[in-house]
């Protein structure tokens, strides 16, 4: 496997969690994945732009976290975000050919990767994806972006959905990748999304125990063999800090996040919307995705793609021109 598919590694990560974490217990020890690494297993962030020929590397404080991420090419912008448990390397395979034509912004979500990770605060507010959508506002600003096309994947997609209700002025175009709308998933709870979906009730619980399962998990594997983004993954995802962190973005997704969500059940998205989903994924297979969509925006269009859930590594071709076309428009 090149790269991390987000599935596969959520369900080994929980099932080998949880008997490491039970064993743990009953032997009088647990895992404090609050406590910050000690100085020797504290790594530098790795370069990137290796995988994005043409990039540069960049840090940019916001009014909430440190943003860490790359940007290259030249041109009108657009904003890429990732999804859970990844960080920018995942846009890897499409970025650098969006660079031809754009400026493109490649960062890591707070709580990914290599940006900071804020405390919780009150709520979960900090991991809402109010405070992330403004984040991105706040890094396009840095760069000289008051207008920008957004396009994100999983939990990328859930803050570029917040991003253009609440900074509608600033996003021309949307697209959002194999996912529907957080609010609809948890007030249609069905059978099929929670044996599909199980992390996403999982990762609620309170901490550590989620947080406890993932890093022993994590450990486990630690001496496993990997190629170099393989390798830059599992840096970033077995830090006890971007499991908290990751664990909080979930937990914003089912409290303040659907309170945004149901003030908000009467607006709809004000740019053109497209929408992606993978067909050997189970969004399209649950639920009739543009229907769901059609009811969220004005300017609505879309279809599925021959890829599993991480399409912009599985099928990075149709990807780029989905996107392309899109802000073609």
């Amino acid at each position: 496997m090149a790269h991390l598919d987000r599935r596969e590694w959520l369900q080994r990560t929980t099932a080998l969690g949880t008997g490491l974490y039970l064993a743990a217990g009953a032997a009088g020890g647990g895992l404090d994945p609050f406590a910050p690494a000690p100085a020797s297993a504290q790594a530098a962030v790795p370069d990137t732009t290796k995988f994005f020929p043409g990039f540069k590397p960049f840090r940019v404080k916001t009014s909430g976290a440190e943003i860490n991420g790359v940007i290259g090419g030249q041109g009108p912008p657009v904003l890429l975000l990732h999804g859970a448990p990844q960080m920018h390397l995942t846009w890897r395979l499409v970025a650098p050919r969006l660079a031809s034509q754009y400026t493109v912004v490649v960062p890591d979500l707070r709580g990914y990767g290599f940006s900071s990770k804020p405390p919780d605060g009150e709520n979960h507010s900090n991991y809402s994806k109010r405070a992330m959508a403004l984040d991105q506002v706040e890094v396009m600003r840095h760069f000289g972006f008051e207008k920008f096309p957004v396009i994100g994947q999983d939990r990328g997609g859930r803050v570029g959905h917040r991003l253009a209700l609440d900074h509608a002025d600033r996003v021309t175009r949307l697209a959002v990748l194999d996912i529907i709308p957080t609010y609809y998933l948890y007030t249609h709870v069905t059978i099929e999304f929670v044996q599909a979906y199980y992390h996403w009730f999982s990762y609620l619980r309170p901490a550590p125990a989620p947080e406890n399962e993932l890093k022993a998990a994590a450990d486990a594997q630690a001496g496993r063999e990997r190629s170099e983004v393989q390798q830059i993954y599992y840096q970033a995802s077995s830090n006890p800090e971007n499991i908290h962190a990751m664990c909080e973005d979930y937990r914003a997704g089912a409290s303040l996040d659907l309170t945004h969500d149901a003030a908000d059940i009467g607006r709809k998205i004000a740019c053109p919307l497209r929408v992606l989903w993978a067909e050997k994924g189970a969004m399209g297979r649950i639920y009739d995705v543009m229907k769901i969509w059609n009811e969220r925006g004005t300017t609505v269009s879309g279809r599925g793609l021959p890829g599993g859930h991480n399409l912009q590594e599985d099928v990075p071709d149709l990807v780029l021109e989905e996107i392309q076309a899109l802000i073609k428009a």
